[in-house]
């Protein structure tokens, strides 16, 4: 419990109550059976401490679902943590909602509620909505205006105008306490200002079309990286002020580029003070274990069957996209939350009312969610996080999906990472595995993820899992990357993927930049950057990202060379592109390969590259066409492919036409 507060200051704007008298609420009739049905998205602006105007008396509006509580009260600096100075009045109409009026408190004071059981225990609890809590391990909540002087009305136009059209989502993942540390200030995180100065310009720099955050709500435990949420509508204070989360929001905006924020609807830790029996009764979480209670990471699981459970976390996320002019959400562990038995034995779960292993309210709630989040804001886009073979979770709604915008390709990426650990000397035994995802590719808007999940827990950084001496490491991994931006679908890659970072992820220390002073990792950053830049301006790689008429085979056949050669399409045919992709160390001079039209065509893009650290082997100018086909296609080109190399061809009628020069 804390026991200084900050200086309370007046808000900029008070709700005027309209009702006189202490006996008021900021609940009409219609908003309790919007809560109770399951359909209000929008408690924030009900629930928790709103700094109001009562008459001519400045104070606050606090109010809180407890429906097991026999006695509520609002306690902090204000009035000594005295539990009977301020009882709350619990509403008539048995919804559990606790409520009431302080005078002469406002912004910046510390509270909790001090809920008292029926069986007359008391529990402080931190406010479940809440817009700022203390900085851990401090636990109080506290009274915050979200005002903010928007002024990126011009992305929010563009972001508006771009709704439902093609385009690239190239994602940088970042884990806000360990990008970048302040060593000669006792090893400290940035702060949300420092990183306006810092990472903005990074994220621009490399040419990533959005970034996204891993959680950055509130949570109590560091070493959970945000995945333990005590406060859903809290930006973490850690870092700042949620005004100077917003302004870094903004500011990314300013620069064209999207901000995702994780959000784990799928559990919750058993903090005293956080969700868990919130009343002295499982509130929050499903009462019987077997539903209720998280085997892995000892948490506790939402009762999506109840309405006013469903009715806070619809509210949570349309928040964040309300409030702090997120752009979407990555939803985390979607598979936890559609099966009963995840991570379960036999007898340690109740199937459902058909006898199957299918979380019906869960499937019904992620369905709901996402046809709230596209209807409140259809510009923005929601993500899942699942790793089965759950079919249709980003198809619509009213076919059966679950209506999310893109899934992560978890597949793609464990076969594609399994298939790079191997020597290429035995990749000719598993070219099968490289090509496989492509059989399922557009069954869903698949995202590509290399995410920070890969680089933990004794699996090594990305480039310490490449085989070989340095210079083949980086070879191999800037092949994995062209490889990834190539293959259909979106893209996110993990903070220090870009530059490649030798040591596994520790989210108690700072990337190792000191490493760009380094050829090879420079040139990798280099390279990640020609990537982006091509991804953006090369529709063939994003306008039928997720249609299978945007990809064709030229050659998946070719094992003893490790070789594979394909195509990728846009509307337009005159800007298709071939990938090559040479999985050995042996490179190739005249290797035929049969192309869909007679001219030129040339290197856009080639990881084998002298500015990237290769040995710079590539055919100069372009490569014209010869009468005779290949690979059943009328013509072809007869070019050289580098060791561990990567190309990107484009096309143009004549010489004349050229686009390009090379890379």
């Amino acid at each position: 419990m804390s026991k200084k507060s900050p200086t309370p200051r007046k808000s900029k704007k008070s709700k005027d109550v309209k009702s006189p008298g202490t006996d008021f609420s900021l609940f009409s009739d219609f908003d309790v059976h919007l809560f109770r049905s399951g359909k209000h998205f929008k408690l924030y602006e009900k629930f928790g401490a709103h700094p109001v105007k009562n008459g001519s008396e400045d104070g606050t509006y606090f109010s809180v679902w407890a429906p097991g509580a026999s006695n509520v009260s609002v306690i902090g600096n204000f009035n000594y943590w005295n539990r009977q100075a301020n009882v709350l009045k619990v509403r008539w109409d048995s919804t559990g909602i606790w409520e009431g009026f302080i005078p002469n408190v406002g912004h910046g004071e510390i509270y909790k509620f001090a809920v008292t059981t029926r069986e007359g225990k008391v529990l402080e609890k931190g406010d479940p909505f809440a817009s700022r809590w203390e900085e851990a391990p401090k636990t109080g909540t506290i009274i915050w205006n979200l005002d903010n002087d928007w002024k990126d009305k011009k992305w929010i136009t563009k972001r508006r105008k771009n709704a439902g059209i093609a385009q690239p989502y190239s994602m940088y993942e970042v884990h806000f306490g360990s990008w970048r540390r302040k060593v000669e200030d006792n090893n400290r995180s940035l702060t949300y200002p420092e990183m306006i100065g810092e990472l903005v310009g990074y994220v621009k720099e490399c040419g990533f079309t959005h970034v996204q955050f891993m959680p950055l709500m509130e949570h109590p435990f560091f070493g959970s990286w945000g995945y333990q949420l005590t406060g859903f509508f809290a930006a973490t204070s850690r870092y700042g002020t949620p005004q100077e989360l917003m302004q870094l929001v903004e500011a990314f905006h300013k620069e064209d580029i999207g901000v995702i924020l994780d959000w784990v609807p799928s559990h919750f830790p058993g903090d005293d003070h956080g969700l868990a029996k919130f009343d002295g009764t499982p509130l929050y979480e499903h009462a019987d274990p077997r539903k209720g209670f998280h085997p892995d990471w000892k948490s506790y699981i939402f009762d999506y069957g109840r309405k006013e459970v469903r009715s806070f976390l619809m509210s949570s996320a349309i928040f964040w996209l309300d409030k702090y002019h997120i752009d979407g959400l990555r939803v985390d562990a979607v598979a936890s939350m559609l099966y009963l038995d995840y991570s379960r034995e036999e007898g340690e779960w109740i199937p459902n009312e058909h006898g199957g292993n299918e979380n019906l309210d869960a499937i019904s709630f992620l369905r709901e969610l996402n046809e709230n989040i596209y209807a409140e804001f259809p510009d923005t886009v929601s993500i899942a996080e699942e790793s089965t073979s759950w079919s249709m979770v980003s198809g619509p709604t009213y076919l059966g999906g679950l209506g999310f915008g893109q899934k992560w390709m978890m597949g793609w990426m464990h076969d594609t990472l399994e298939y790079f650990k191997k020597d290429p000397i035995h990749r000719k035994y598993h070219q099968n595995d490289i090509t496989f995802s492509l059989l399922y590719a557009f069954s869903e808007n698949f995202m590509l993820p290399l995410s920070h999940d890969e680089v933990v827990y004794g699996k090594g950084s990305l480039l310490g899992r490449m085989p070989g001496d340095d210079w083949q490491k980086f070879a191999n991994l800037r092949l994995l990357y062209g490889l990834m931006y190539a293959h259909p679908g979106t893209k996110l890659m993990f903070m220090g993927g870009e530059f490649g970072q030798y040591e596994e992820w520790d989210h108690e220390s700072s990337l190792d930049w000191h490493l760009l002073d380094n050829a090879l990792n420079a040139g990798m950053k280099s390279w990640v950057n020609t990537l982006n830049r091509l991804y953006k301006e090369e529709k063939a790689l994003y306008e039928l990202q997720f249609d299978s008429s945007g990809f064709e085979w030229i050659d998946n056949t070719d094992f003893e060379n490790s070789i594979m050669v394909f195509l990728r399409k846009g509307k337009n045919y005159k800007k298709d592109l071939i990938a090559v992709c040479n999985f050995t160390p042996t490179p190739h001079s005249k290797y035929r390969i049969g192309v869909p039209h007679e001219g030129i065509w040339s290197e856009i893009a080639n990881s084998d590259s002298e500015i990237f650290g290769g040995s710079n082997s590539k055919d100069p100018g372009g490569l014209s066409t010869n009468k005779e086909g290949s690979h059943g296609r009328p013509y072809s080109i007869d070019l050289s492919i580098p060791p561990l190399g990567f190309l990107l061809l484009a096309w143009s009628a004549t010489k004349e036409d050229l686009k390009y020069s090379g890379s």
